[in-house]
């Protein structure tokens, strides 16, 4: 989710091209479910009345996500509701254009920091995205469980899912323009080491129905998948080695721990560089914006 600086495979919007960490692992054949020596170890379902608080914290605050967001997190903004094309129980977060605390947008972001947390497996949610253009940055993520002790970017992150990036908006492809990344490590000489990987879907992840998103994360490396229920032979659209070395930067030291989950409808910010609330056209007045996540699973193997 954190956008400041990233390390891209193509340039997006003037950042800079820079060598990928170590060499992509090949190609995995993986299904979603419990397929290939994986069981599930935790779910959620989001088939309750309410939001299961024993698990998830409601995040509220108008920080801006330290990436100039333009939203306010609110409570109101996240709620379990019906999908209504589908009929599926749904977490939902809400973007609204309303005046709040000083940010003229309201939406909601939550997270189990403390009360969710895993090292390894496969880890795949089912989401509807809203129509995102313009402005909107919905995200599927995890931060390490070391957060609160060492801050970011020392915890690492994993962003399995982000859409809305600003060359989607230049080039056409916002329905299809989607990413998965890496953060980590500490800055050094004004830089920290980061890995992304931009794909564009042969088909509209937006407003269309529920897409898989699946992370496959063991200690030697890190890739991602869309819609590995449609296609167990899909190829990841994001792949990271995980190594060991001297280096105070190895992704080792970073990606080897616990690491917690998180969803999050943003609006506006650096990574879509739209920081004028005028130019946000995908939340109209009087009109609620909605991303629905029907499950999230994490999946083991059994030793």
């Amino acid at each position: 989710m954190t956008w400041r600086g990233a390390i891209l495979t193509l340039a997006v919007c003037a950042a800079s091209v820079l060598p990928t960490i170590g060499q992509p692992h090949q190609p995995a054949q993986n299904g979603s479910g419990e397929v290939g020596g994986y069981v599930v170890v935790w779910e959620d379902l989001f088939d309750g009345a309410q939001l299961d608080e024993s698990v998830w914290n409601i995040e509220v605050n108008g920080r801006g996500g330290g990436n100039r967001e333009l939203q306010y997190y609110r409570r109101e903004n996240v709620a379990i509701t019906t999908e209504p094309t589908s009929g599926r129980s749904c977490l939902t977060l809400t973007a609204r254009r309303e005046p709040f605390e000083g940010k003229l947008f309201t939406s909601g972001r939550v997270n189990s920091n403390k009360k969710a947390s895993f090292m390894y497996g496969k880890i795949e949610a089912s989401i509807c995205l809203p129509k995102g253009a313009n402005g909107l940055w919905p995200a599927f993520w995890m931060l390490g469980g070391n957060f609160d002790e060492v801050s970011w970017p020392r915890c690492g992150e994993i962003d399995i899912l982000e859409m809305g990036n600003c060359e989607g908006y230049a080039n056409g492809t916002q329905e299809t323009l989607f990413n998965g990344a890496c953060h980590w490590g500490f800055r050094r000489d004004g830089v920290y080491p980061n890995y992304a990987r931009f794909s564009v879907a042969p088909y509209s992840l937006q407003g269309e129905g529920f897409h898989l998103y699946t992370l496959i994360w063991d200690e030697g490396g890190i890739k991602m998948y869309l819609d590995l229920d449609k296609d167990p032979a899909a190829q990841p659209y994001f792949s990271m080695k995980i190594e060991e070395s001297d280096d105070e930067w190895a992704t080792a030291r970073y990606f080897r721990h616990d690491f917690f989950l998180l969803f999050n409808l943003a609006v506006g910010g650096n990574y879509t560089r739209i920081w004028e609330p005028e130019k946000i056209t995908a939340v109209p007045a009087g009109v609620d914006v909605n991303m629905y996540v029907d499950y999230v699973k994490v999946y083991q193997k059994q030793k």
